[in-house]
């Protein structure tokens, strides 16, 4: 797959997304934003894709929006009308960090620079985030008359809480590696030399001996039901699941496995056997199909 913006290849059951505009130091454009969403719709109808690691090419991940286009930097072009029903523009940021959100496969960012503005917010929609000695975070909304975009006061808090989250909102101040580290926002700190195999090695452990289709829905199950006020709808979908996961020849797979000391080999696939809402949903609201039977 060839892009203009990005670069995308697939390796070991890997997919790897890698923002490529060095020279701008991957500043965030529209037709990245494009390109991004559509490398993100194959990779969820992939079966031989399992995880992905997101990074930047050159010395930065992401200095932010390309200002390039002056007034006009924080206006979309991104054609939403069928997937939203409003009488306003969708922020990019958000598209890009919602289609993150419904993401089937696990998600790791490898951030390798500087990650300002939707540099930073994009990162959010991930599940682990590694940095370097080299990274460097910025949310400078407040600097620039505007507002924390790509959904980041819904993410932001829940990773760092509200405290740091406002804060790190309100001074719009660059702070470092550590100090990131130190907040949660990245799960480990690494020589920069050290971060794509980092990266790979925490990908390759959601991958060896685990279904493809249990990854899915523990992802879509945690990042939605956590947001509950109670712990009762999150019963009702576990019990759900359990119900129709417990006969599916994964569960068959995973028990005979176990007891045979063997590696498992699961059957069942994300395309044929899981289908959760994507990029083309009408809504924003979760929706988990198994084996043609409404989930959630």
């Amino acid at each position: 797959m060839k892009y203009k913006t990005i670069l995308f290849k697939e390796e070991n059951s890997i997919a790897f997304i890698t923002l490529n505009r060095p020279e701008k130091l991957n500043a965030f454009t529209q037709t990245m934003l494009y390109e991004m969403v559509d490398a993100l719709d194959h990779i969820d109808k992939s079966d031989s894709i399992r995880a992905v690691i997101l990074s930047g090419s050159g010395r930065a991940f992401c200095a932010g929006a390309d200002l390039s286009a002056g007034e006009k930097t924080f206006n979309t072009e991104f054609d939403n009308s069928n997937n939203y029903d409003a009488d306003f523009s969708r922020d990019s940021g958000g598209i890009l960090t919602l289609r993150m959100y419904r993401c089937l496969k696990p998600i790791i960012v490898a951030c390798n620079g500087a990650s300002v503005g939707i540099g930073a917010t994009m990162q959010l929609a991930a599940d682990i985030r590694i940095g370097s000695s080299l990274s460097k975070f910025c949310f400078p909304f407040s600097k620039r008359g505007i507002a924390p975009d790509a959904c980041s006061s819904w993410f932001l808090p829940k990773i760092v809480g509200i405290s740091k989250a406002l804060e790190w909102c309100y001074s719009g101040e660059l702070f470092d590696a550590s100090d990131a580290h130190d907040a949660g926002l990245i799960s480990y700190l690494v020589q920069p030399d050290e971060l794509n195999d980092k990266a790979i090695e925490v990908a390759n452990k959601f991958i060896k001996q685990t279904s493809p289709v249990s990854i899915a829905l523990t992802r879509q199950m945690m990042w939605s039901l956590s947001s509950e006020s109670s712990p009762e709808e999150a019963h009702e979908i576990d019990s759900k699941v359990i119900e129709s996961r417990g006969s599916s020849g994964d569960a068959v797979e995973g028990v005979i496995s176990f007891l045979e000391k063997r590696d498992a080999k699961y059957p069942n696939k994300i395309s044929s056997d899981c289908l959760l809402y994507t990029s083309d949903a009408a809504d924003d609201s979760l929706r988990v199909d198994l084996g043609g039977r409404r989930i959630i």
